[in-house]
């Protein structure tokens, strides 16, 4: 690898000294409950596929010829379906000849988008923690990342409103924002998106959005998009997925909205990268975001039950646990249960597998090192709650046993 890639990939975290790539912190968890038997509330993929009629649409479009490759830019029906979403829930009106993209997931949505448009010498905020795979395509973009923390306070993980104003400055090419936020659940307020927005539109930036899990919400409280604030839609992509909102991660079916320019610019990395990918499972998503509504509504009370299940038993094992507005995630601080030898949330995670019988995964992993938000976080914990109630059941009892944590 070359000496600047080289930099940039372990001060990212990506691999260690000796060169050697580092696996994720999600298959470290899932390897070590795979050994010990732990119940894995580490990883964040459901135990349930999604809804049978999805699966079986994606059956039939294999049996009628949907096996090779389908469009760069995704299949039209996939398209028009995306735009129709997107006017039916938020009042955007996207072209879908010319501003919508059909990715390979959400991951690579974001990773052509911050490498079509950042480079050496440009900044790209994002907040702290951060879901793993930012700082990794910050890193091959040759960009540099700066963070902005989310605080926990009795209400939960809130942006440090004085931090990104600082944060944000003449070398900010790109804010990429995920809301609802993984790994905190954290749903951003109009008052942070606000201020978001007023930063970007001050430097001139464009702003990357992960909106996921934007139909997995709770308690009331709604995903609001930043292109649908004002003077955003034109500095705005946004980006999506199917994995989430239908129980099929698997599928990596999502897409990139926006103004056509930068849809443009991302198409340009994408179509080096995949070119395209899913071609049967592209109609059933088609469909699924045009029929879908029920399945969605169902899922999001389903996982709101499940949530105060794990809440309620991670709160009486002795865990202070922050409610999340939405996502699949409780975070939890284990200071309680600190020692010696599992001084911090990384060491606590690690043996909890061996120990209780439980696999979750340190919040630190998801910060820069040293940063003030893995100082701040380094003893919380990430758990969650996309397991069937018994996975959730087997862990809490474990976790409430005398001696186990």
């Amino acid at each position: 690898m070359t000496l600047r890639w080289r930099a940039a990939a372990e001060a990212a975290g990506l691999v260690s000294p000796d060169g050697s790539t580092r696996p994720t912190i999600f298959a470290e968890m899932t390897a070590l409950a795979l050994r010990t038997g732990a119940a894995n509330l580490g990883q964040g993929f459901p135990d349930a596929d999604g809804p049978q009629w999805i699966r079986e649409a994606a059956v039939r479009a294999i049996r009628e010829g949907a096996n090779q490759y389908a469009p760069g830019r995704g299949i039209p029906e996939l398209r028009s379906a995306v735009a129709e979403h997107q006017r039916r829930h938020y009042g955007l009106d996207p072209d879908p000849e010319r501003e919508v993209l059909v990715t390979a997931g959400a991951t690579e949505g974001i990773a052509a988008a911050v490498l079509a448009l950042t480079g050496p010498g440009d900044e790209v905020v994002t907040l702290e923690p951060f879901y793993d795979s930012y700082a990794a395509v910050i890193a091959m973009a040759g960009a540099t990342h700066v963070t902005v923390p989310l605080v926990a306070d009795a209400g939960g993980f809130r942006v440090d409103a004085a931090a990104l104003e600082s944060a944000v400055g003449p070398r900010t090419r790109l804010i990429l924002v995920n809301s609802p936020h993984n790994p905190t659940g954290t749903v951003l307020s109009p008052e942070e998106l606000g201020a978001i927005a007023s930063a970007a539109r001050r430097v001139d930036a464009v702003v990357v959005t992960d909106e996921v899990y934007e139909h997995l919400t709770f308690d009331g409280l709604s995903h609001t998009p930043l292109a649908t604030l004002p003077g955003m839609a034109e500095r705005t992509l946004s980006v999506s997925s199917a994995g989430k909102t239908f129980s099929l991660t698997g599928w990596k079916i999502g897409w990139v909205t926006g103004p056509a320019d930068l849809i443009e610019a991302v198409l340009a990395v994408k179509q080096f990268l995949t070119y395209t990918g899913g071609a049967p499972f592209q109609p059933a998503i088609a469909r699924a975001l045009l029929e879908g509504g029920r399945d969605i509504a169902e899922l999001r009370d389903s996982l709101a039950e499940r949530r105060d299940l794990l809440l309620d038993g991670l709160r009486a094992a002795g865990f202070d646990a922050v409610s999340p507005g939405g996502t699949y995630f409780v975070c939890a601080d284990a200071s309680p249960f600190l020692t010696p030898e599992a001084p911090h949330g990384a060491a606590f995670a690690r043996a909890l597998p061996e120990r209780s019988g439980v696999a979750c995964v340190p919040v630190s992993a998801f910060c820069r090192e040293g940063s003030r938000a893995a100082t701040a976080l380094s003893s919380w914990v990430r758990f969650t709650f996309v397991k069937d109630e018994q996975t959730l059941r087997t862990a809490i009892e474990r976790l409430a046993a005398p001696g186990r944590r």
